[in-house]
C-alpha cells in the first residue's frame, strides 16, 4: 500500500505539469493571446501612454518573450526547487529552497498567494456547510428508498428527486433570490454577499437589551421543539393532523405577508394546499427518523419566529447571525442538486446488494434485516459513494462558480471566472495548479477510502 501511495504522488508532478501547459496553450492560442495589447485592450489611451502601458507590463511580467519562455518562468517561478535570479533577471544558481511564487495578478496587481489567501477561505466555508447536509440527507432517503423499494415511499422520493435534479443551479439561484429575497414578496434574506457592511463593526454573537426577550427565545425554541419532536411520535392520525393544521397555518401567513399587489387567489390557494399536501406525506410516512428530523426542525423555527415576533426590546444580531443569514440562500443552492443526484446513487448501489447472494445467506443464518443492512449491504455499497466522494476536493474550488456568480460572493469561484475573462496569467495558472492538486488529492484519497470499506480491494 505505501508503495502504491508513494507511486501516485510521484504521478502527480507530470499530471500536474501536463494540466498547467495544455491550459497556457490555449490561453496563448486564443485570440489576442497573453500580451501586453489584451491587458490595456478598451482602454482609451493616446499612444504615446499606450507604449509606456505595454512596455511596463512587457518588462514586468516577460509578455514581449516567446511563450515557451513565459511558461517555464512561470514554472520556475511556482515550484519551490529551481533556478534564482538576480535583480537584473539574470541567472545566478540553483536553489533546493527558494521557495514558491505564483507571480502578480495582471487584473488586481497583487501578489496571487495574498488573493487566494482572501478568497478560498469563503468558498471552504460554503462547501463544509452544504456537503454534510448533501451526505445526511443522501444517506437517509436513499438507504430507505432501497429498502422499501415498489413502496409508496420509494416512488414519492424517487419523483421528488427526479425533480430537483432537473431544476438548474443557475434558475434555482435567481428563483430564490426573487421570491425569498425581493421586497414585492418575502424580503427574508438578502440578495448579494456574506455581510452587511454595518455589521463588522459590531459585536460577534447576537445582542438582546432585554433579557427577557432572551429568555422567551431560549424558551420558544426548546418547547416548540419538543411540541414536534413528541407529536412526531404519536399516531398517526394525531400527528397528521396537528402538522397539517400547522402547515396550512404557515402557507395562509405567507400569503398574508405579501403586498397586496401579490396576494392573488391563486395563491391564497396554491400555497396552503401545497404547504398541506407536504406537510401530510411527512407525517403519514412511517419512515420515523425522517420524520423526526422534519418536525424538529419545524418546530425550533416555529418557536423562533413566535418568540422573535413577541420581542419588545431591540435586539443586534451580530456577525455570527449575519453571517448566517446570507449564507442560507447559497448553501440551499449548493446542496438541492448534489443530495437529489447522490439520493438516487445510495438507492441503486443499497438495492443491488440488498438482492445479492451474501444479503440472502445472512437472513438464512437468522440476522435481523437492521443488521444485514448495516453490517453487511451498507458497508459494499460505500464503494460508488466513495467514486462521487472523490470529486468533493475539486468541488471546493469549482463547485460555486454559478452561486457565486449569483450570490456576488468574493470566493474562488467567481474569481476564477473573472480570471477567465480578463485573461490574468498568473491566476489562471495559479488556480488551475490549486484545482489539478486538490483533484488528484481527491482520487488518492478514493483509493485509499477504497481499501478500508472493502477488505478485496488491494494495491500490493
Amino acid at each position: 500500500m505505501l508503495t502504491y501511495l508513494f507511486r501516485r504522488l510521484l504521478l502527480m508532478f507530470p499530471t500536474l505539469l501536463g494540466i498547467t501547459l495544455v491550459v497556457f496553450v490555449v490561453m496563448a492560442a486564443s485570440p489576442g493571446g497573453i500580451s501586453s495589447q489584451s491587458l490595456i485592450e478598451g482602454q482609451n489611451l493616446d499612444p504615446e501612454a499606450k507604449k509606456e502601458i505595454e512596455a511596463y507590463y512587457n518588462r514586468l511580467y516577460g509578455l514581449d518573450d516567446p511563450a515557451w519562455m513565459q511558461y517555464l518562468r512561470w514554472l520556475n517561478n511556482a515550484s519551490p526547487i529551481g533556478f534564482t535570479f538576480d535583480e537584473e533577471n539574470r541567472l545566478s544558481g540553483f536553489s533546493f529552497s527558494k521557495g514558491s511564487d505564483l507571480g502578480r495578478s495582471f487584473r488586481y496587481g497583487r501578489p496571487v498567494t495574498d488573493l487566494l489567501a482572501e478568497r478560498v477561505p469563503i468558498t471552504v466555508l460554503l462547501n463544509v456547510l452544504s456537503i454534510p447536509i448533501v451526505y445526511l440527507l443522501a444517506l437517509l432517503v436513499g438507504v430507505r428508498a432501497a429498502v422499501e423499494r415498489g413502496r409508496s415511499f420509494d416512488v414519492s422520493s424517487g419523483m421528488v428527486m427526479l425533480g430537483l435534479w432537473s431544476v438548474p443551479t443557475m434558475l434555482a439561484g435567481v428563483l430564490l433570490i426573487g421570491f425569498t429575497a425581493n421586497e414585492q414578496y418575502w424580503h427574508w434574506f438578502p440578495t448579494a454577499g456574506l455581510s452587511d457592511r454595518q455589521m463588522l463593526d459590531q459585536v460577534f454573537l447576537p445582542h438582546w437589551s432585554n433579557l427577557w426577550d432572551l429568555m422567551w427565545l431560549l424558551l420558544g425554541m426548546v418547547l416548540g421543539s419538543a411540541l414536534f419532536l413528541a407529536m412526531a411520535s404519536a399516531s398517526k392520525r394525531w400527528r397528521v393532523g396537528f402538522f397539517s393544521i400547522a402547515w396550512v397555518s404557515l402557507g395562509i401567513t405567507m400569503v398574508q405577508m405579501l403586498p397586496e399587489s401579490g396576494q392573488t387567489l391563486f395563491l391564497w390557494v396554491f400555497i396552503p394546499a401545497a404547504f398541506g399536501v407536504t406537510a401530510f406525506g411527512v407525517a403519514s410516512s412511517d419512515y420515523r427518523l425522517l420524520r423526526q428530523l422534519v418536525f424538529l426542525s419545524s418546530g425550533f423555527l416555529l418557536g423562533v419566529v413566535l418568540a422573535v415576533s413577541g420581542m419588545e426590546g431591540e435586539w443586534t444580531r451580530g456577525f455570527l447571525l449575519d453571517r448566517i443569514w446570507h449564507l442560507v440562500l447559497p448553501v440551499v443552492c449548493l446542496a438541492y442538486g448534489g443530495f437529489a443526484g447522490l439520493a438516487k446513487l445510495t438507492r441503486t448501489a443499497v438495492l443491488e446488494n440488498l438482492l445479492s447472494d451474501y444479503a440472502r445467506t445472512a437472513r438464512a443464518k437468522g440476522l435481523a434485516e437492521s443488521e444485514v443492512l448495516w453490517r453487511h449491504v451498507f458497508r459494499n455499497s460505500l464503494l460508488p459513494l466513495i467514486t462521487v466522494a472523490a470529486s468533493l476536493l475539486p468541488s471546493l474550488l469549482a463547485g460555486s462558480v454559478i452561486v457565486e456568480s449569483i450570490f456576488s460572493i468574493e470566493g474562488m469561484g467567481k474569481l476564477a471566472v473573472e480570471a477567465v475573462q480578463t485573461r490574468d496569467r498568473e491566476l489562471v495558472l495559479s488556480i488551475t495548479l490549486i484545482g489539478g492538486i486538490l483533484t488528484l488529492l481527491g482520487y488518492l484519497l478514493a483509493d485509499f477510502l477504497y481499501a478500508l470499506a472493502d477488505p478485496r480491494v488491494s494495491y500490493d
